[in-house]
């Protein structure tokens, strides 16, 4: 509740007043969904600093665009930004995911349940990571392209060098801590998995979530300083 509240509000937000970076206006409701206030506070903190430097003048145009977006920020609100892109993908890719496969039980079946896997869990993971990091690309790919003036084929090239190991490392993070508390804690506790129609699922998700930003915000770190990814 609290976190649909705080993504409403952060939607209105980008909707009024468009970030520098387009791609963001996506970005930063789809967090808010899993982030809540703690992704309220660096929406905030991120326009703060795209409003300081619209006031000392440093605009980006073409190319130049996201190096002025970012000119000055704290390192680690540019690390985290990028790593928000891999949390939009796999927000938006799990929630198609889980709801699909809620709805149409087959497609779990085409992905192993039953033959490769005695848990459904397992096969729906597999479609959460094909969409997420799909997405995910999606998302750095609109996000690098105006950055470096890219043609769209480097443009994929370079999206898929800079979000490949980013989205994995947010996976990892995030299934561990899925498989804990399903494996671990619903069903020892409560004597079943909880399942995609409960509240109890999508929080869960949201821990989740979280802890794939603590397992991506390292990796984005690498990835910026060995020049592999653009600071944002």
């Amino acid at each position: 509740m609290v976190a649909g509240l705080c993504a409403l509000f952060v939607l209105v937000a980008v909707l009024r007043r468009p970030p520098a970076m387009a791609v963001m206006r996506w970005v930063w409701p789809l967090c808010t969904l899993f982030g809540s206030v703690l992704w309220v506070w660096l929406y905030r903190r991120a326009r703060r600093h795209e409003g300081h430097c619209a006031h000392t003048g440093h605009h980006g145009h073409g190319r130049g665009e996201g190096h002025a977006a970012h000119a000055g920020q704290p390192t680690w609100l540019s690390i985290a930004k990028g790593a928000s892109h891999c949390g939009a993908g796999c927000a938006l890719g799990d929630l198609i995911a889980e709801w699909l496969a809620f709805a149409v039980p087959g497609i779990a079946v085409a992905l192993g349940w039953h033959t490769l896997f005695a848990e459904k869990t397992f096969a729906v993971w597999i479609l959460d990571f094909m969409l997420a990091f799909s997405i995910g690309i999606a998302f750095q790919y609109f996000a690098i392209v105006p950055m470096r003036g890219l043609s769209p084929g480097k443009g994929l090239i370079a999206a898929l060098k800079a979000d490949a190991l980013s989205i994995a490392s947010w996976q990892v993070g995030m299934y561990g801590v899925m498989a804990a508390g399903q494996f671990l804690w619903f069903r020892p506790v409560y004597g079943a998995l909880a399942p995609v129609d409960s509240a109890q699922f999508w929080f869960l998700m949201q821990l989740s979530m979280l802890a794939g930003f603590g397992t991506a915000f390292p990796v984005n770190w690498w990835l910026v300083k060995v020049g592999v990814k653009e600071a944002m």
